[in-house]
């Protein structure tokens, strides 16, 4: 919808600069949005599309995978209130320190090639237009479908093979793992500011390793937590949903591997940062929040109301899919519609699918 609807001269009003401004209303954009950390890369990937600075654009992936409201519930429900705060306080200083880093560092270069390639990427879309006209139109919705199914094109398979391996990690590492890569063991006789510092170096590692995503690490946070792990580790490890491996797959396929590294980067020193200074700041007032709840078992399968949330937004996929159908149908000729290349990464989505098949299966009549 951002990029059928908005007119790009209507969005660099609000975040075509670095300044504090453009960062301010991209942060407060980002936590309206309450996305997924994939549904939040393709809206940042929107917003530069249409003129938006890149730094706003990271701004906005920040807040809106960690200044929302379903994962606050999260957060309460597995850690507590405490854990809220500091997850606030600390969402706000890692879009500052971000923000920051982009500034003093920012390859000029690198971010010209990336815009140019954003703005290749996909169908032109006409600029000059009255959204009013347009949202009411038959045209506006199907230019809405046609988006929303290339998006999906060019991210299920990071979103599929990311989630299973993430399953195999939630059930077959043990707890003794972590308790190693943490130095829990080691609480004794090392200083505690030593083992923060390793606890937010390694705790984004960690998080890219699970390939867990933004909703689906606070379980494994709070088992982190019950085990141990220290303040510092816990909140690095929540903030780093976006440095996941098929992110970055996800960022290069945006804007460039370059650009994707880059942004990796600075997502890690800006969390890495963020830990400590929550640390130092929690503790100098004796506040750091600990948490004795414990995850006894996978949340399962229910007939609650996120049951028909599901099935609202599958009808309202199957809806966009249909509008993709008529844009194409129209605008684009069938022998541009069906270019796809089996790629090695498809090759593994298909395996996956078969694997997700296989366990089904197993669970229902074994």
């Amino acid at each position: 919808m951002i990029q059928a609807f908005v007119p790009k001269k209507e969005l660099t009003k609000y975040m075509g600069e670095a300044d504090v401004k453009s960062i301010s209303l991209s942060t407060i954009f980002g936590a309206a949005s309450s996305s997924c950390s994939f549904a939040a890369l393709a809206a940042a990937r929107s917003l530069v599309k249409k003129g938006a600075n890149f730094i706003a654009a990271v701004a906005f992936m920040f807040a809106s995978t960690n200044l929302v409201i379903e994962l606050g519930i999260l957060i309460l429900i597995f850690l507590g209130w405490e854990f809220l705060v500091a997850e606030i306080i600390g969402g706000l200083l890692l879009i500052t320190i971000s923000s920051i880093i982009i500034k003093v560092t920012y390859p000029e270069k690198w971010f010209k090639k990336a815009r140019e390639k954003v703005n290749q990427d996909g169908s032109d879309v006409d600029e000059d237009f009255d959204w009013k006209k347009r949202i009411t139109s038959k045209k506006g919705w199907r230019m809405v479908g046609k988006n929303f199914v290339d998006e999906w094109k060019m991210v299920w398979e990071e979103i599929l093979i990311g989630f299973i391996i993430a399953g195999f990690v939630a059930v077959f590492v043990p707890t003794s793992f972590w308790n190693k890569i943490f130095l829990i063991e080691m609480t004794d006789t090392l200083p505690g500011w030593l083992i923060a510092l390793e606890n937010a170096l390694v705790a984004p590692l960690v998080a890219a390793m699970t390939f867990i995503g933004s909703m689906g690490n606070i379980p494994l946070a709070t088992v982190l937590n019950a085990n141990g792990v220290l303040f510092a580790g816990i909140m690095g490890f929540i903030y780093s949903d976006l440095m996941v491996p098929p992110l970055v797959s996800v960022n290069a396929k945006y804007y460039g591997k370059k650009i994707a590294f880059y942004i990796a980067g600075v997502m890690y020193i800006s969390i890495v940062l963020t830990a400590l200074i929550l640390n130092a700041l929690f503790g100098a007032f004796a506040i750091i929040p600990e948490s004795n709840r414990v995850v006894n078992e996978v949340a399962q399968f229910k007939i609650d109301y996120t049951f028909y949330f599901n099935v609202s937004f599958v009808l309202l996929a199957g809806w966009l899919v249909y509008l993709q159908k008529q844009f194409v149908n129209i605008h684009l000729s069938e022998s541009m519609d069906e270019e796809d290349n089996i790629s090695t990464k498809r090759i593994f989505a298909y395996l996956f699918m078969a694997v997700l098949l296989g366990g089904l299966l197993v669970k229902l009549f074994i």
